[in-house]
């Protein structure tokens, strides 16, 4: 729908539930659905790549690929691969007072769900949702963003190219678009976004009671083991904070380091960041800031932090001159930034890395638990103790030990965040979950136990009772 205004929204949505209602997608229906939009995605990886570059300015052809491509063909994969299995009725045990009867789980497609994708990864957040919604029996209504018009351009074409409109359709326009969106009486609504943004959605929704899931962000730490080896873990930060120019919701916002090693571990990022862009101005590989707003926000953290105290050190490899209107923003490490400073409270959504240093590992664990929960955590650590103590006594949304970002990519874990940081989860059969109503069923057998406690009660029941209420 180009251009969608609100007020037609509502007849769409009408169509896609009258639709839905008449013949709900079976196995086979789902399964070849999924199989046509892997083949779509797969026969126009090249077009997503330009389309995202075009929209970045500059976006890495490879890290377009892994995470906007590989990820969402990889999923339809595990997807049709077990579906048969999510889909079957499960049976459960029943309480031995009601037999010899007997329980079971259904699992039955909610309707039409609403998915409102971000900008940072525009393919992947956008189709990971669709796909399980997809999977679990639903038509979809999708809002991609605004702020990625060439790509939202792309998969409102993809998606036409293999599903009618009551089936999957995709909404563009701006934020009144959006609002208009969010406040549709979906049978499941779900949104990957800022927490600021995600409390408007979910106010939106609650107008309806709609469900919903909210995939936010927040600042998610990483925590060096004062014995853990330098060079792996600066190789591994690197690799999770400069992925697509930090734009990533569960980058490494900052790193907690034994105050001992602080000054080793910003000699081993610098020589990561080195290595792997010798020049900014040229290399491909490094992404731009996706547009001159969050370009502009980036600055004026940075800004902030050090008219504040923070000793700031960009490391620019070639000490180039870098053109803002590029928005090729240079890999930036912060010391001493102070506590209240923007930078430390906000996420950061960018390829800035504070360091906050510690004495004692509990100071870190204290220092995490002291801010909301994050999205992801991240614990570099080679005794196996200390890495149980640091998972028992921190919550986050997700954790990957002695890496970054990598649980995302694990098809059996759930990902999402709690409070501020998300609710609710997705990816393989807990995304198939989120947008299926798990029915509950009991059958009576032809003879109850119940029929033993009917009235007029007498001693009978009095025994009955006693025996139950022991």
């Amino acid at each position: 729908m180009d251009g969608a205004t609100p007020d037609l929204l509502t007849p769409l949505l009408q169509r896609q539930r009258l639709a839905h209602a008449r013949r709900v997608p079976d196995h086979a229906q789902r399964v070849a659905d999924l199989k046509r939009l892997r083949a779509a995605v797969k026969k126009r990886a090249e077009d997503i790549v330009a389309a995202v570059a075009t929209d970045f300015g500059r976006r890495s052809r490879h890290e377009t690929l892994l995470s906007d491509v590989m990820t969402v063909l990889h999923d339809i994969d595990h997807a049709v691969r077990h579906l048969k299995r999510w889909m079957k009725p499960r049976r459960v045990a029943t309480d031995w007072q009601f037999l010899p009867g007997r329980s079971q789980i259904r699992y039955q497609p909610v309707g039409v769900v609403g998915i409102i994708a971000p900008w940072n990864y525009p393919v992947n957040l956008a189709l990971m949702p669709l796909v399980a919604a997809i999977a679990a029996g639903n038509h979809a209504m999708l809002k991609p963003s605004e702020l990625t018009p060439r790509t939202s351009d792309l998969l409102k074409a993809l998606l036409a190219d293999v599903f009618p409109e009551e089936r999957v359709a995709v909404v563009l326009g701006g934020p009144d678009v959006a609002a208009a969106f969010s406040a549709l009486p979906f049978d499941h609504l779900f949104f990957t976004g800022s927490t600021q943004v995600g409390r408007l959605v979910m106010q939106a929704a609650a107008k309806n009671l709609t469900p919903v899931t909210l995939e936010l962000g927040g600042k998610s730490p990483a925590i060096v083991a004062p014995d853990y080896p330098i060079e792996t873990a600066a190789a591994r930060l690197a690799a999770g904070k400069f992925l697509n120019a930090g734009q990533t919701c569960i980058a490494p916002d900052y790193v907690l380091c034994h105050a001992a090693k602080v000054d080793a571990l910003v000699a081993a990022l610098e020589r990561e960041v080195r290595e792997r862009y010798p020049s900014l101005a040229q290399t491909p590989d490094y992404t731009s800031i996706v547009n001159d707003r969050q370009y502009a926000r980036l600055a004026g953290l940075l800004e902030e932090a050090q008219a504040a105290g923070a000793r700031v050190l960009r490391v620019n490899p070639a000490g180039e001159t870098l053109d803002p209107a590029s928005r090729v923003f240079a890999p930036t490490l912060v010391l001493d930034a102070p506590a209240d400073t923007r930078l430390m409270r906000e996420e950061i959504f960018g390829p800035i890395l504070p360091i906050v240093p510690y004495q004692h590992l509990d100071e870190a664990i204290t220092y995490v638990n002291a801010h909301e929960r994050p999205l992801a955590l991240y614990h570099f650590d080679l005794d196996g103790a200390r890495v149980g103590d640091v998972l028992d006594r921190t919550i986050a949304g997700g954790v990957t030990v002695n890496d970054c970002v990598l649980h995302i990519a694990q098809s059996a874990l759930p990902f999402g965040g709690i409070g501020p940081s998300g609710i609710g989860h997705y990816h393989g059969h807990h995304g198939f979950l989120t947008f299926s109503k798990q029915k509950p069923v009991f059958y009576q057998a032809r003879w109850s136990s119940l029929s033993l406690l009917k009235p007029p009660y007498r001693k009978l029941a009095d025994v009955v009772i006693r025996f139950l209420t022991r």
